[in-house]
């Protein structure tokens, strides 16, 4: 029953977004976020100078009648609002920097980071490049279905339409997540947090006056702004806080790692890089690997065994399972039981 609710609720999306796209002659992202809108605002179907018509408008009300999003659970509304994003990058031609993070590596990020904060019951988590809050919503709901923690998040994206579907969800899923549309690494409306979980894009950074204000800046030319946003992100950590970074498997290969190594070194503790499986990306250049770092504190110390490996094939549940555990057992008796 759970996969029919999510897809009903995808087809009312995808079916009055397609309607709204053609009467405002808007994007379909655009026409997304308009009649989410709506269905927040208790059905109501605005209409402006005549548009959409009277004909559409009840087309679109009959649409949003079939379903009820408060009735469906939190996971169901974000999988939905998923196959809205994915249907976004196909029709509009999103490029790729947007794309959402997908289930099993959010999923895998979330349970990796639930022992790194189970002892707390209140939870503060920020994502400096939350994009749709994909990512960020998966992880907040399993915290709380997990540890059952208050938990909050902050999100930041530069992107307002982007920022507008993060908002979306997160009343749809009844989330507490604040979001600021800016540039991350520009000074951050935030407090220190217990936890940072990140997709980071990868590239380079256009603003350079603002990169020399970084540590992980390039000696010459663009920065790499994957490791001025690890920077900024350990910034508003608070001590002995925990990064959950999805980055490049071939981060510390590159001609720049010299300088985010020499930051690493001084602020934070490099606790475990975990390769995810190759069949994931299209080819060798663009594999990722989830890295754990733990900023210095009182009482922390870099884990007896740093945690490197790769995960098995997704494919394959029993080997996977099997590595989860072993990851588990680290967490617990290595890296955690050290900083009791």
């Amino acid at each position: 029953m759970t996969e029919e609710q999510t897809t009903q609720l995808f087809q009312v999306f995808d079916q009055s977004a397609q309607i709204l796209q053609q009467a405002l002659e808007t994007s379909y992202l655009d026409a997304f976020i308009e009649t989410a809108d709506n269905m927040i605002d208790g059905n109501q179907v605005r209409v402006e100078n005549g548009i959409p018509n009277e004909q559409q408008v009840q087309t679109i009300t009959e649409l949003y009648q079939q379903v009820n999003y408060h009735d469906l659970d939190a996971n169901m509304i974000r999988k939905a609002i998923q196959m809205v994003m994915i249907k976004a990058i196909k029709v509009d031609q999103i490029q790729a920097i947007h794309q959402i993070t997908p289930d099993t590596i959010a999923y895998t990020m979330g349970y990796l980071a639930i022992r790194l904060v189970n002892k707390q019951s209140v939870v503060k988590i920020l994502d400096p490049a939350v994009g749709s809050a994909n990512l960020l919503t998966a992880v907040m709901n399993q915290l709380q279905q997990e540890a059952h923690e208050k938990v909050s998040g902050i999100g930041i994206d530069n992107d307002d339409s982007l920022i507008s579907v993060a908002s979306i969800s997160a009343q749809m899923q009844g989330l507490n997540l604040e979001l600021f549309h800016q540039d991350a690494l520009d000074e951050l409306p935030t407090t220190p947090v217990d936890l940072v979980v990140s997709d980071l894009p990868v590239g380079y950074y256009p603003v350079d006056e603002r990169a020399q204000h970084f540590a992980t800046r390039s000696d010459e030319g663009h920065s790499y702004v994957h490791h001025l946003l690890i920077e900024q992100a350990v910034n508003y950590l608070v001590p002995g806080g925990f990064g959950v970074f999805l980055v490049p498997s071939g981060l510390f290969q590159s001609p720049e790692t010299k300088g985010l190594l020499k930051w690493m070194q001084d602020e934070v503790y490099l606790q475990g890089i975990l390769n995810l499986p190759g069949e994931l990306f299209q080819n060798e250049a663009v594999q990722k690997a989830i890295m754990i770092v733990q900023k210095h504190g009182d009482g922390t110390q870099q884990a007896g065994q740093v945690m490197l490996g790769e995960f098995p094939s997704f494919k394959d549940p029993e080997a996977f399972q099997k590595f989860l555990a072993e990851i588990v057992e680290w967490e617990e008796q290595d890296l955690l039981n050290k900083h009791q």
